[in-house]
């Protein structure tokens, strides 16, 4: 990432998380940004120009914020306009599979850095400082260099990671809120007037997450190598759970038989 001011970056992607990504950046830099699927009223309303991909594909940066399931797509469509030592990022929710993408379908001598960026629109609605993001190193060396502007520029937490490293702690961390999260919205309605603190704590877990794009919930339960693991494991005590209270009922109702 840029260390002085204005220094072009091209954004691959205008959705929720792309316009979060250029809320941010662009008082530190130039941005070039490409969205074929957002109209010209859309991006008018967020008050950018949009730019053809080869423009924003050939800046020294450029920024792939694109659904995981279009990763590959745009790795190959990004490719052949890509400058000599230009550094692409990717901001995920998945790490191992875009990395490995991204490695083999981009041309040797570009740097690759995988970021995740561990917050939503929702949560950064306030700003980013002190909020957390993943960076792995992918090719080249310039991962330090993109975690110092993180840091200094941004005020993120940055953590250094292997996109494997992270993909493990994430199947627990994003994919048991999101599946937690989509089982209370099912039952919903759910009370809002007689709630403990630690209710409305969790429900606002789920107010976080239940706005996210459902490419964004299939990433992270389905793209997550080791997500399925995750699950099992909560299911299978979840499991165990409702059968040790399945016998302690049945345990009281032979200790209070029904009166005849």
């Amino acid at each position: 990432m840029p260390s002085f001011p204005h220094t072009p970056i091209g954004l691959i992607g205008f959705g929720a998380f792309g316009r979060l990504v250029a809320a941010h950046l662009a008082a530190h830099v130039t941005l070039r940004i490409h969205d074929p699927y957002v109209s010209e009223a859309g991006f008018a309303a967020a008050g950018v120009a949009p730019c053809g991909l080869a423009e924003a594909a050939s800046c020294p940066v450029v920024i792939l914020a694109t659904p995981v399931s279009s990763l590959a797509e745009v790795v190959r469509a990004v490719a052949p306009h890509l400058r000599p030592g230009a550094l692409v990022l990717d901001v995920g929710s998945v790490k191992v599979g875009p990395a490995a993408i991204m490695r083999e379908g981009l041309p040797p001598g570009i740097d690759i850095v995988a970021t995740h960026p561990l917050f939503g629109p929702q949560s950064a609605r306030d700003g980013l400082r002190g909020l957390k993001i993943a960076v792995c190193p992918v090719r080249g060396g310039r991962a330090r260099r993109v975690a110092a502007f993180l840091r200094r520029g941004l005020g993120l937490e940055v953590i250094l990671t292997t996109p494997e490293a992270h993909d493990r702690e994430a199947a627990a961390v994003q994919g048991l809120t999101h599946l937690i999260a989509k089982v209370l919205v099912a039952m919903e309605p759910l009370p809002t007037r007689m709630t403990t603190r630690s209710f409305d704590l969790v429900m606002q877990a789920v107010g976080m997450v239940r706005h996210d794009a459902p490419e964004v919930y299939h990433a992270i339960e389905r793209a997550n190598p080791y997500a399925a693991e995750v699950r099992r494991r909560f299911f299978d005590l979840a499991a165990q759970m409702d059968g040790e209270l399945g016998e302690v009922e049945m345990a009281g109702t032979e200790l209070c038989p029904t009166p005849s």
